[in-house]
C-alpha cells in the first residue's frame, strides 16, 4: 500500500532547497523584483500556530510569485533587544545575550521545519552589533538634520524596574512587566520630531490604496488632526494669562472653571509655595500619562483661589483648579471645563459643585435629559444639527462643526483668540533607562555638551560584563563602559546611558535587509532595487505605532541619504491576518474560579473521573489556559505540510481561524490521498480516454481559481478549488497521458502552501527540475467557456425538471426542448403554457 511520510518527503526536499540555494536573492535585470516580509518575531523561545500562520502565508505569497517569474525577496530576522531579556536575566542569574540568541537558536530550528522559502543568508537580529551599530550611524545622521532632540518631559516611570516605559506598556496604570503603579516623572529626554511629519504622515494615507481602510483610520485617529481655537483667560489677580486650546469654542458660553496641568508652569509656581498644592501635585504624578490610566483614575481638582474672566461674558469668577486628567502634552496644558457637553467635565463640575450651563439642546424634544437636570453631557455627532440656547456666532440652529467654524470666525473677528490647526500626535520619546537595547551615540563632556560618537567608533557596544543583582540601569554602573573620551575635544566624558527603545529597532529592519552586510545602514543601489516592500504582513496590534514609526523612520532615512525618495512610504500593500484559536476546557472549583484542563485530558466532554468540562470555543491561546497547540507537536505527528494547508483552509486569511484535532487529522488524510492518487498515476501508461477533455478543461478551470484565490489572498477559497480539482483527478476516466498533466499541475497548484509534498508528485511524475523553480501554469481560456449549460424547468415556480443545452442555444431550440419533456406534456395535459419565459443560459419558467 502506498504511504504519505511526511517526516522523510520533508526533510529530503528542504535539504534539496538548501543545497541548491532555492530561495536566495540576488538583484536581476531580467526580472521584475517581488519583496515579501512577515512582521519579525521576538525571539520568546517558542514559536507558537500564530507564527505558523503568519509566516505561511508570506510564503504562499513568495513561492507564487517565485513561479510567476518574479525576482523574489523573502528574508526573516529577529527583534531581539527588549525588557523580557533583562526580566529573565534577573529570574535565573543569566545573561540577557545568551537568553536571547540561546531563543534565537531554538525558534529557528522550530522554524526550518516548516519549509519557508526564507533567504536565510540575510538573516540578522537587532541585539547583533553589526545591526545597531548602523542603527546608532542612522541616530547620529538624524541629529544632525534636526530629526533628534532631548528635553525635559513628563513620563511614564517604572518604580520597580526603574525605566521609561511607553503609553502602550502601561496596562490599567501598572508596569507591563512588574505590575507596579506607573509613576509620572520629569526627566531629560531624547525624542524624535515626528510631529513635524503629522501632515504629511496623514495625508499620504489617502495613497495607500492596499492597506486595510481599519488600519488607516486608526492611524488617522492617532495623529489626530483637529481644528480648534486659541485663546487666553486673562487672571484677575494681575498675575498674566492662561493660554487654553479647544476644539469646542462654541461650548464657550458655558465655561464653568479653567483646568491646569499638575506640570503647568502655573502649577510649579503655586507648589513652591504652598505645601498643600506641592502635595496634591505630587499625588497626582504617581498616577500614569496614558489617556487611559488618566480616564479611569479618579477625577481630582484642587482650587487655587485664583480667578479668571471670562472673555465673552466679562464675569471675573471663573476659579483656577489644578486638575489631575490634564496633561502638559495635549493642547497648552489648560483647558476650560464645559460640564454640559463633556461627562468628565460634568463629574468633575458636580464634585466641586461647580455650575452647568448647557450652550446647545436637540433639535426635537428626544426625551434626553439635560445634565442642568441630572442627565448626562449632552454631548452628539458633530455632524448633528443642534439649537444653540447660548450661542454667540452662527445660527440658532445648526450642526456642531458648522456651530465651531462660526465660533472661530467671531473669536478671530473680535480679537478673541487665533483658529489654528493642531495635531494628537506628539513627538517619539525613544530614551530608556535599561541595559538589553541600543546605546545611544553621543558622550556628555563637560566642556563641549552632547557630543555624538564619532562614526568610526561605532559600534558603541553593550559591555557583555553586567550585573542585575540591583534595580536599576547597570550601564549606569559600569564606569569602564561608562567613562570615555570627548570625540570633539579629547578630554575625559561619559557615554549616555539610556538605549533606544525597541520600536526604534524595529522601524528600519525591512531597508536593512536589502544590504544586511553593507558597512553603512543601507547600499542605496541594493535600497533602490528592492524597496519598496510589495507585500507585508502582521498582526493588527502593529496597526498604530509599529507602522507609524516606520513610515516616520523612511522619510527620515531618505532625507539622510539611505533610502531613495520612492521609499518613503515603504510598504505597498498591508495584510492584517487573524489569530490561530483554540477550545479551552473548563471546570470550577468550589469557590467558582475557572480550573483549565488539557485538551487529551477530556474525553466526550468529560475529564477521567466524569466531572463534566464546559468548552468554551475560538478562544486566544494562552499558557495559563492550557488551550496552546504546540507546533513542534503538529509537524512530527501529520508534517508541516498538513499545519501549512490547515492553517490556510479553515477561513480567510483576516478572521481567526480555530485550530481543532478533527480539522488536522482530516487535513493530513486530504493530502495521503493526494499523494496515493498521483503515485497511482504515475504507475499508468500514457493512453487516452473518454474523459481527457473533461479532466482538462477541470484542470484549467482550477488553475484559473486558484490562481485568483491566491492573488486575492483567498487562500481557503482557493484551498476549495484544489479539494474539488483533487475530486474531478481520482474520478476521471482519462487516460494515463492527461492524468499525468493534471496531477502536474495539481502539484504546481499545491506548491505554494503544500511545497513538500508538491515537489516529491513532481518528481514522482518526471517534473522537469525543482518545481519550486517551475513556471506557473497558465490558464486556456477558451478551454474555461462551457460547451454546454443546465438550465431548470420551473411549472408554476416550481423546480420539476432540467435540460442541458449548447451554451449558444436560441430561445426557440430550449423553449422546444423544454416543452418535450415528458413531466411538461403531463403537467400541460395537452393545453397550451399561458406563458413561457427563458432567460437565456439561466432558466426555463412554465405558467400553466
Amino acid at each position: 500500500m502506498i504511504t504519505y511520510a511526511p517526516a522523510e518527503i520533508e526533510a529530503k526536499w528542504q535539504d534539496t532547497w538548501a543545497a541548491a540555494e532555492t530561495f536566495k536573492a540576488a538583484r536581476s535585470t531580467d526580472k521584475p523584483k517581488y519583496y515579501v516580509l512577515e512582521m519579525f518575531p521576538y525571539p520568546s523561545g517558542r514559536i507558537h500556530m500564530g507564527h505558523v500562520r503568519n509566516y505561511t502565508m508570506g510564503d504562499v505569497i513568495a513561492r507564487y510569485k517565485l513561479a510567476t517569474g518574479h525576482n523574489v525577496l523573502h528574508p526573516m530576522g529577529w527583534d531581539a533587544f527588549g525588557m523580557p531579556a533583562e526580566n529573565a536575566a534577573m529570574a535565573s542569574g543569566g545573561h540577557p545575550k545568551d537568553w536571547t540568541y540561546g531563543n534565537i537558536a531554538d525558534m529557528k530550528a522550530q522554524m526550518k521545519p516548516l519549509g519557508l522559502s526564507i533567504d536565510w543568508s540575510r538573516e540578522f537580529a537587532t541585539c547583533d552589533p553589526e545591526y545597531y551599530g548602523q542603527q546608532q550611524a542612522l541616530f547620529i545622521d538624524f541629529l544632525s538634520k534636526g530629526l533628534i532632540y532631548r528635553k525635559k518631559a513628563v513620563v511614564n516611570w517604572d518604580p520597580v524596574d526603574m525605566t521609561v516605559l511607553a503609553n502602550e506598556q502601561v496596562i490599567d496604570g501598572k508596569g507591563w512587566r512588574s505590575g507596579a503603579e506607573v509613576e509620572r516623572r520629569e526627566l531629560v529626554q531624547w525624542f524624535f520630531k515626528i510631529s513635524d511629519y503629522s501632515e504629511e504622515l496623514l495625508e499620504a494615507l489617502d495613497t495607500l490604496d492596499n492597506w486595510p481602510a481599519k488600519v488607516k483610520l486608526m492611524q488617522a485617529n492617532w495623529i489626530g488632526k483637529s481644528r480648534g481655537l486659541q485663546f487666553a483667560f486673562t487672571r484677575t489677580d494681575g498675575g498674566g494669562e492662561i493660554e487654553v486650546y479647544t476644539t469646542r469654542p462654541d461650548t464657550l458660553m458655558g465655561a464653568s472653571f479653567v483646568g491646569i496641568s499638575p506640570d503647568h508652569p502655573l502649577a510649579k509656581e503655586l507648589e513652591a509655595k504652598d505645601d498643600k498644592i506641592a502635595e496634591f501635585c505630587a499625588e497626582c504624578r504617581k498616577g500614569g500619562t496614558t489617556a487611559e490610566a488618566i480616564e479611569k483614575a479618579e477625577k481630582l481638582g484642587y482650587d487655587t483661589g485664583l480667578r479668571v474672566k471670562h472673555p465673552l461674558e466679562g464675569h471675573d469668577d471663573l476659579p483656577v483648579f489644578i486638575a489631575n486628567f490634564i496633561l502638559m502634552d495635549y493642547g497648552t496644558g489648560a483647558i476650560f471645563g464645559c460640564p454640559a457637553h463633556d461627562q468628565r467635565d460634568l463629574d468633575f463640575a458636580r464634585k466641586y459643585g461647580l455650575p452647568v450651563i448647557s450652550t446647545y439642546a436637540p433639535v426635537k424634544d428626544e426625551g434626553i435629559t439635560l445634565p442642568e437636570d441630572g442627565g448626562d453631557a449632552y454631548v452628539p455627532p458633530k455632524t448633528e444639527p443642534v439649537i444653540y440656547i447660548r450661542g454667540f456666532a452662527g445660527e440658532t440652529e445648526q450642526t456642531g462643526d458648522a456651530g465651531i467654524a462660526a465660533a472661530i470666525a467671531f473669536c478671530e473677528a473680535n480679537g478673541i483668540g487665533e483658529g489654528v490647526t493642531k495635531f494628537r500626535l506628539r513627538d517619539w520619546g525613544l530614551s530608556r533607562q535599561r541595559y538589553w537595547g541600543c546605546p545611544i551615540p553621543v558622550v556628555h563632556c563637560d566642556d563641549c555638551g552632547v557630543v555624538p560618537e564619532a562614526k568610526e567608533n561605532l559600534p558603541v557596544e553593550l559591555p557583555y560584563d553586567v550585573s542585575f543583582d540591583v534595580p536599576g540601569n547597570p550601564l549606569d554602573r559600569h564606569p569602564i563602559w561608562r567613562d570615555c573620551a570627548c570625540p570633539s575635544c579629547g578630554k575625559p566624558a561619559q557615554r549616555e546611558t539610556d538605549t533606544m527603545d525597541t520600536f526604534v529597532d524595529s522601524s528600519w529592519y525591512f531597508a536593512r535587509f536589502t544590504a544586511p552586510d553593507a558597512d553603512t545602514p543601507t547600499n542605496m543601489e541594493d535600497a533602490s532595487y528592492w524597496m519598496n516592500v510589495d507585500q507585508y504582513i502582521g498582526g493588527i496590534e502593529h496597526a498604530i505605532l509599529h507602522l507609524l514609526y516606520s513610515r516616520f523612520f523612511a522619510r527620515a532615512m531618505h532625507m539622510t541619504g539611505h533610502l531613495p525618495e520612492s521609499a518613503k512610504e515603504p510598504f505597498d500593500a498591508l495584510f492584517t491576518q487573524g489569530m490561530v484559536t483554540h477550545e479551552i476546557y473548563q471546570t470550577k472549583d468550589d469557590k467558582d474560579r475557572p480550573v483549565y484542563h488539557l485538551p487529551e485530558d477530556v474525553t466526550d466532554g468529560k475529564l477521567a473521573d466524569g466531572t463534566e468540562v464546559e468548552i468554551i470555543p475560538s478562544a486566544k491561546m494562552s499558557k495559563s489556559k492550557k488551550n496552546v497547540v504546540d507546533p513542534d507537536d503538529i509537524l512530527a505527528k501529520y508534517g508541516a505540510d498538513t499545519a501549512r494547508w490547515f492553517v490556510l483552509s479553515d477561513s480567510p486569511p483576516e478572521r481567526d481561524v480555530e485550530w481543532t484535532a478533527s480539522g488536522a487529522e482530516a487535513t493530513y488524510k486530504h493530502l495521503g490521498r493526494v499523494y496515493r492518487v498521483t503515485s497511482e498515476i504515475a504507475g499508468m501508461d500514457t493512453a487516452t480516454g473518454e474523459g481527457d477533455a473533461d479532466l482538462l478543461r477541470a484542470m484549467h478551470k482550477a488553475i484559473h481559481d486558484v490562481t485568483m484565490g491566491v492573488e486575492t489572498f483567498g487562500f481557503n477559497a482557493a484551498i476549495a478549488k484544489l479539494y474539488a480539482f483533487t475530486n474531478a483527478l481520482a474520478k476521471s476516466k482519462a487516460g494515463g497521458a492527461a492524468k499525468r498533466e493534471a496531477a502536474l499541475v495539481l502539484a504546481q497548484l499545491m506548491s505554494p502552501m503544500t511545497p513538500h509534498l508538491s515537489e516529491e508528485i513532481w518528481s514522482m511524475l518526471g517534473g522537469e527540475g525543482l518545481i519550486a523553480n517551475a513556471p506557473w501554469p497558465v490558464a486556456d481560456e477558451a478551454m474555461l467557456v462551457e460547451d454546454t449549460v443546465t438550465m431548470p424547468i420551473q411549472i408554476n415556480g416550481k423546480r420539476r425538471a432540467e435540460i442541458q443545452v449548447p451554451a449558444d442555444a436560441s430561445k426557440e431550440a430550449v423553449e422546444e426542448l423544454a416543452l418535450g419533456l415528458e413531466v411538461v406534456q403531463t403537467a400541460l395535459g395537452g393545453a397550451a403554457p399561458k406563458k413561457l419565459i427563458v432567460v437565456p443560459g439561466r432558466i426555463v419558467n412554465i405558467v400553466i
